[in-house]
């Protein structure tokens, strides 16, 4: 009789179970059944919330990294150089005679490498101020030496670290080739104790993707001259397919050495500035105040306007002192000397 009546709750045990997974099962399947009824409903794709500072494109996050200003050489034993198209800004300037110098502007993104760097001049250090940028360089005029030792802003020297931060390639000869990695640069930038914290916001105008911003005369082709050299001869050609310029000079292409990528800009522009020569090496020294005529340069289009030193720096700015927008995108900067001229050393095609 205990046998039976065990056999009998082993049964009844079993068709509990059989019954509850039949359950289990219709309502997956009744699940499954109402799943494949739904709409898939898919994500919206979320628009870039933030725009570059210094280039006004559209960024996935907020941009907190403080402008680095490199000071890069350009004679010719220096090209092609390495990290220019990197920078959001390039400002290109006399250092002394007819050669010129760049600096270049990092906020967006930094690059493996960057050179090769040269030294700096007064006015160099003034416009690293008015961005309150972090300053590198190598080697110094006598007026930019007191700047940088008086900390006018925070900087590391290759003066001071050559052969530790600052690295000297074996493919060119000095004073062409000391190059520093963005590595070494935040190294430098802790070992002086300098915030790398966007604290100041540089002041930029840009144009909503629905404008068109084609003002001006139609213009193709760009050239300046600085002196009679072929190798500071640059040219800019706007390619309509892209909307932007790409940049030659003594007929070269403009390319970073890192990548081997051509540069390309959404805007070129010209400050017509006064220069002086102050020393018997051919050193300048350039008014960065006083304001005067420009040229801007953008969509295929060009048209002249003024610049005006605005919170520390030259900017292009319309007859109502308003800003000139720029075509979001990578900026570069000219300053011409006042004699003899934009429309001297600046030629344009239609």
């Amino acid at each position: 009789m205990l046998k039976s009546k065990k056999l009998f709750i082993t049964m009844a045990f079993s068709a509990l179970l059989i019954g509850g997974c039949s359950k289990d099962s219709s309502e997956v399947k009744d699940q499954t059944d109402k799943t494949k009824e739904e709409p898939v409903i898919e994500e919206p794709v979320k628009e870039e919330a933030f725009l570059a500072p210094l280039t006004g494109e559209a960024v996935k996050e907020e941009i907190t990294q403080r402008p680095i200003i490199v000071t890069i050489n350009n004679h010719p034993a220096a090209r092609p150089q390495s990290g220019l198209a990197a920078a959001d800004i390039i400002y290109e300037m006399l250092a002394e005679g007819d050669v010129t110098r760049f600096l270049a502007v990092y906020q967006s993104e930094l690059p493996e490498n960057f050179g090769p760097v040269r030294s700096a001049r007064s006015y160099f250090v003034d416009i690293a101020k008015g961005f309150d940028a972090f300053y590198v360089a190598h080697g110094y005029s006598p007026e930019a030496k007191s700047m940088l030792e008086n900390n006018v802003i925070d900087n590391i020297n290759g003066m001071n670290y050559d052969g530790t931060l600052f690295k000297r390639s074996k493919d060119r000869v000095a004073p062409h080739n000391s190059y520093i990695t963005s590595e070494n640069l935040l190294k430098g930038a802790e070992k002086i104790g300098a915030s790398m914290i966007y604290s100041e916001k540089v002041r930029q105008a840009f144009y909503e993707p629905d404008e068109r911003g084609k003002i001006g005369i139609e213009t193709s082709k760009v050239d300046i001259y600085y002196g009679n050299s072929e190798y500071f001869h640059n040219s800019y050609v706007y390619d309509h397919q892209n909307n932007h310029y790409g940049r030659q000079s003594a007929g070269v292409d403009t390319k970073d050495m890192l990548t081997g990528e051509a540069l390309s800009l959404a805007n070129v522009l010209f400050f017509e500035m006064n220069h002086r020569t102050i020393d018997n090496v051919g050193r300048q020294e350039i008014d960065l105040t006083s304001g005067g005529n420009a040229y801007v340069f953008q969509n295929g289009y060009m048209r002249e306007v003024k610049w005006a030193n605005i919170d520390g720096l030259p900017m292009a700015v319309e007859e109502s002192g308003e800003l000139v927008k720029l075509v979001p995108g990578k900026s570069w900067v000219h300053f011409v000397p006042a004699s003899p001229g934009l429309q001297t050393m600046v030629k344009t095609q239609p």
